[in-house]
């Protein structure tokens, strides 16, 4: 059967077993595309995780188009319907691991880019590709540093689109335009290790966080605002003790993480834990990882192309959505680029029989091109848009 060259593309990248951060030839893959096409590539190996950043054109708008070729581990693989590195297709179906986190987008993006610069080689302004093998695993040699690289060399990024997987039941009705920030907090709470039968020798660590532990899960943060849910926290694992049975634990450590929204700052939150844990009178340590701070898109010219783009493509208008974990969208908006993510659905990511729709991949790949016709062609905006 002859396969669009999407699909075929998405199967290539599916087959090659790219666990997080080892890319497996991915990217080999998308750059011998790109380079056809007359893009300027540059690799950007930093440690164990492969990136690369490609450019067709020059000057402004720089338009980017985000994505990573990396995938979780598979799992128990007798669970599977098909071997996950296979890229089995069964009627509209594209099943395997990656296929809709990202590989499915990151094919439709190359192929869209590659029909552009064809239809479109003196196209104004920069058609720009960044692409990791480390967004799955530590994000520390990703697009975290390719950022950083980018910004010592002065290159500025007016737009980008990641490719995430943003939409919850077809194609089409989520644009993510933001993220929550995301800090986790490393926490020991200090008492005295003794035994059971003498407990007035000791001093139970999880006994005194009781309080501490309540007020932490009733506190209500803020309550969001137009563009962010309200901020959340979860506990996530909690451990004392040695697995004795008559020994009280010295030690209790706790991890919890919080999502907040644009209302809170990082510093405000550990402030406010440290003001809880002093007002129940704890002996603590504590460590904060702060995952990425919150980013967010507005209303405005970009946004409107993106919805136009779709709704002509799909026939859907989609919403605006702030929702869901962290993304490498954080690392992109600090070198003050507007940022949207627009993807595969998102129902079977990170899961057992990860499939995602061969019809959405042509779709979303007339939408990408189609972004990239109306920022990148015309003269003013009322010709792009």
């Amino acid at each position: 059967m002859n396969q669009a060259p999407t699909l075929q593309l998405a199967q290539k990248l599916i087959q090659r077993p790219s666990i997080s951060p080892d890319d497996q030839g991915c990217q080999t893959l998308l750059t011998s595309i790109l380079a056809q096409a007359g893009f300027q590539i540059t690799p950007l190996p930093f440690a164990d995780t492969q990136n690369f950043w490609a450019t067709h054109g020059e000057g402004e708008p720089v338009l980017l188009f985000a994505g990573h070729t990396d995938v979780v581990p598979t799992g128990d693989e007798s669970l599977w319907q098909y071997p996950p590195f296979s890229a089995h297709i069964e009627g509209d179906r594209l099943y395997g691991r990656g296929s809709a986190d990202m590989k499915g987008s990151v094919a439709s993006m190359t192929i869209a880019a590659q029909k552009f610069v064809t239809e479109n080689p003196n196209h104004r302004g920069t058609l720009a590709f960044l692409i990791t093998s480390d967004e799955e695993d530590s994000g520390e040699h990703g697009t975290k540093k390719v950022v950083q690289w980018l910004q010592e060399k002065g290159q500025k990024v007016n737009y980008c689109v990641l490719g995430e997987p943003s939409c919850q039941k077809k194609l089409g009705d989520v644009i993510k335009n933001g993220r929550r920030g995301s800090i986790i907090a490393y926490l020991r709470i200090l008492g005295e290790q003794g035994h059971v039968a003498y407990p007035h020798l000791a001093e139970n660590p999880i006994h005194r966080a009781q309080g501490f532990l309540q007020t932490l899960i009733a506190h209500r943060w803020d309550n969001g605002n137009a563009y962010f849910p309200p901020t959340s926290l979860q506990i996530t694992n909690i451990h004392a003790g040695d697995g004795s049975t008559n020994v009280i634990p010295g030690v209790l450590d706790v991890q919890f993480n919080l999502r907040y929204s644009s209302e809170l700052t990082a510093e405000e939150i550990q402030q406010t834990v440290e003001k809880f844990l002093q007002a129940h009178q704890l002996k603590y340590e504590i460590k904060w990882h702060l995952s990425g701070e919150p980013f967010f898109t507005p209303q405005g010219e970009f946004i409107e192309v993106l919805q136009k783009a779709v709704q002509k493509i799909t026939g859907i208008q989609p919403k605006l959505d702030t929702g869901g974990g962290t993304s490498d969208g954080r690392f992109i908006a600090k070198m003050g680029t507007q940022v949207v993510e627009f993807g595969p659905i998102s129902e079977l990511i990170h899961k057992v029989n990860e499939w995602t729709s061969c019809f959405d991949l042509l779709q979303l790949e007339a939408v990408y091109q189609e972004i990239m016709t109306q920022l990148l062609v015309g003269k003013n905006d009322d010709e792009r848009i």
